[in-house]
């Protein structure tokens, strides 16, 4: 596997053996108006998403829309809030902030844990316990003293862990100006704690800033509510782990959608107790993906539908009210959603969303960026559709095959 990360020269050479690079860059914009990326929560797995946006960057594709829920929204702001030729660098800052690299990180160890499930799969635990235990690094730490020895009512009763660091590490990391600019659109999908109404933080509609992200991100009862505006908030996973269906019910015309999954909706059946929590985990974060993908097709058929209707009524008609309804759900844009989802290795167990070793984020990382080209080479991506289908959908990098 590559040293993460690789240095120019490495990169060109891994790209150019594979012939990836020559297939997947992008001379010219693709004929969409909107390039999205859509970012779902997945704690530690979060490192995959920062080697799919590598991968895109790589291919001189960048987003003008980013959309993300918990780890999602802290990828989608470092994107939004840096240039495009610095997003890739920031990612990387945060990833080796947040994770530890361990004594088995020498060569010879290493090699043994790389192919070896078992050895791999006792260093993934104990590298979870100690992220329960000491919490990451520029990310969370442990409540001292205790959320039971804090006082009744107090927010620090609430959670386990503190992400005042988080805070700090988001403003050195980000420039929330360029976020609020309007360069890039930017929306943070949160849960208000009182009335239990999933919101998003949109930078069509809030000045977004630090505590906006950290409010995505706040999971209980792992992390405190962030109080926004006389509210409190908490991950937006808890509703919708998903936020593919915010932009396309944002008619953003023609549009490209590179959605970025952490679980997998599929599965095998469970063996054992730690295969029921890690099923029932991917079950409930995997937010039923194709289903959300499936809908929206059938709703851009009937979009379309109206358009075409509204075409052919006569003019007396386009004016009444039951025209102009129709006239207002028409559209005629065409998307492609295209799937990129991480596909968890054997070894890797219900901790694996907060397992943040060094080891497995290079790995993950390496990952997202490697399904990332290899989904590219396939021309038909980045081609508008054409014909009565309005909506195309691709998941082409499957366990590291096409």
């Amino acid at each position: 596997m590559t040293a993460f990360p690789p240095n120019k020269k490495q990169e060109q050479r891994l790209i150019g053996r594979r012939g990836l690079r020559r297939n997947a860059w992008c001379e010219e914009r693709p004929p969409f108006e909107t390039i999205a990326l859509v970012l779902q929560g997945g704690g530690a797995l979060g490192a995959y998403q920062a080697g799919v946006y590598d991968g895109l960057a790589a291919s001189n594709l960048h987003p003008d829309w980013v959309a993300g829920i918990s780890i999602g929204s802290v990828n989608a702001a470092i994107i939004a809030g840096n240039r495009p030729e610095e997003r890739a660098e920031r990612l990387r800052d945060f990833w080796r902030e947040v994770t530890r690299d361990f004594s088995w990180d020498i060569a010879p160890i290493r090699f043994l844990l790389t192919h070896g499930d078992l050895a791999r799969s006792a260093t993934n635990q104990a590298s979870a316990f100690r992220g329960l235990l000491y919490g990451a690094s520029g990310f969370f730490e442990p409540r001292l003293p205790p959320p039971w020895l804090q006082p009744s009512g107090s927010l620090e009763a609430t959670s386990f862990y503190d992400t005042a660091k988080l805070r700090t590490t988001l403003e050195r990391l980000i420039d929330f100006d360029r976020i609020n600019s309007g360069e890039t659109r930017l929306s943070l999908g949160a849960v208000n704690v009182r009335t239990g109404n999933f919101v998003y933080f949109d930078t069509a509609t809030h000045t977004i800033r630090p505590e906006h992200v950290m409010a995505s991100g706040a999971l209980p009862p792992g992390f405190p509510a962030v109080e926004i505006d006389g509210e409190h908030y908490w991950d937006g996973g808890l509703v919708s782990n998903t936020p593919l269906s915010w932009i396309v019910e944002g008619k953003p015309g023609d549009t490209l959608v590179f959605q970025v999954d952490l679980w997998s909706s599929r599965g095998e059946f469970p063996r054992s107790l730690a295969d029921a929590l890690t099923r029932e985990k991917e079950i409930r974060y995997s937010s039923r993906t194709r289903s959300v993908t499936d809908r929206f097709k059938h709703l851009q058929e009937l979009r379309n539908a109206c358009a075409c209707v509204f075409d052919g009524l006569p003019e007396q008609l386009r004016t009444s009210p039951e025209a102009q309804m129709l006239h207002a759900e028409a559209s005629r844009s065409v998307y492609n959603i295209v799937h990129l989802i991480y596909r968890s290795k054997e070894f890797e167990a219900d901790s694996r969303d907060y397992e943040f070793s060094r080891l497995s984020m290079e790995e993950r990382w390496q990952a997202g960026y490697n399904d990332t080209l290899r989904t590219l080479r396939h021309p038909e991506v980045l081609e508008r559709p054409e014909g009565l289908e309005t909506v195309f959908t691709f998941d082409l990098a499957v366990d590291g095959r096409e």
